[in-house]
Parts: structure tokens; C-alpha cells; sequence
């Protein structure tokens, strides 16, 4: 095996992307996502290896009292917390998806409809269903799974999904003070 295709053949890296992201010279808006978190980064190109230049991860949201988890209100959050942190950087980034499938709606589009609401100059032109943002589609959901009591504390037991409409509103304005 090729050490240079190794990465190509685990579908952990698109080269023909990231040449094409290497040679705009912009720095890339990097998102990603875990089972359990997303993680926003500014990376620039440089020559001996990429150089992170801002770094956000959804389980800095605690301090502002918001629970880590890997959905969209949680993205969006984390995109308002990168771009803050960024403020003072007046570069345009572009967005790079990486493996990701660009769905729309998704925790990666939302964590860059964060950055962009928040004032982070991103090239790019997603579009983002706003109602999804403040988790009311969760707790719609919760409404419909409380029938089946035992799939809803399988799913739901540590959420307190009747406030997180309200808790989304509470944390985005804490952000936005900041």
C-alpha cells in the first residue's frame, strides 16, 4: 500500500477538493462533526502542514449553560461562538465540507449559518431552514415519541427538550453580548 493514497482509500480525504481549496490561498472554514460534538476551525495553508488559526468545540457552550450534543441548535451555537472568537479576523474563509455530503439542513450548514449570522466573512451561499435552528423540530418530535414511553427515555432522558426552544434563545443571546 502507498502511503500517499492511504488516506484516499480510508474516504478520509478528497484530494482533488482540498488542491483546489490549497490553491484559492484562502484560509477554509473546517467543520466537523463526532458523535457526540461538532468542532469549527480556521485553517491556513502552509507549506510544512496546515496551521489552525481560530478553534471552537460545542462542548465550550457549558459555560454558557447549553449541553454538548451533535445537533443543529447545538452547530449553529457553536458557528456564533467561532465567529465571535474571529472577530477580529476580516479574511474571507471558504468553506471546506471535506468527505461530507452536502444535505441540506444539515449540522455542518448549520454550523456555518452560525459563523455567517454571527459576522464571520464565509464564501459560500448556503441556504438554512431557520425553524430548525432553536430545536423545535426536536422537541416536536419528543411530542410525538412520549407515546412509546420506553423509546422516549431511551432517546430523551437527559434532555429537557420542553425548554429548548427557550434555553436556544437564553444561550444565542449570552453569545451574542459576549
Amino acid at each position: 500500500m502507498r502511503v500517499y493514497r492511504r488516506r484516499r482509500d480510508m474516504s478520509l480525504t478528497n484530494y482533488k477538493k482540498r488542491v483546489a481549496l490549497v490553491k484559492s490561498g484562502a484560509e477554509r472554514l473546517v467543520v466537523r462533526r463526532t458523535e457526540r460534538s461538532v468542532i469549527i476551525q480556521v485553517v491556513r495553508y502552509e507549506a510544512d502542514g496546515d496551521m489552525i488559526v481560530g478553534e471552537t468545540n460545542a462542548r465550550e457552550l457549558k459555560k454558557y449553560g447549553w449541553e454538548s450534543r451533535c445537533n443543529i441548535p447545538t452547530a449553529y451555537l457553536s458557528g456564533l461562538l467561532m465567529s465571535k472568537k474571529m472577530k477580529s479576523d476580516k479574511n474571507e474563509v471558504v468553506f471546506d465540507i471535506g468527505i461530507y455530503k452536502p444535505v441540506k439542513n444539515s449540522v455542518v450548514f448549520a454550523a456555518v449559518k452560525g459563523c455567517v449570522d454571527g459576522g464571520l466573512n464565509v464564501k459560500s451561499n448556503i441556504e438554512f431552514d431557520e425553524s430548525r435552528l432553536s430545536g423545535k423540530h426536536i422537541a416536536d418530535f419528543m411530542e410525538v415519541a412520549n407515546g412509546d414511553k420506553e423509546r422516549y427515555h431511551n432517546q430523551f432522558s437527559k434532555y429537557a427538550a420542553r425548554e429548548i426552544e427557550q434555553k436556544f434563545k437564553e444561550v444565542r443571546e449570552k453569545i451574542s453580548k459576549e
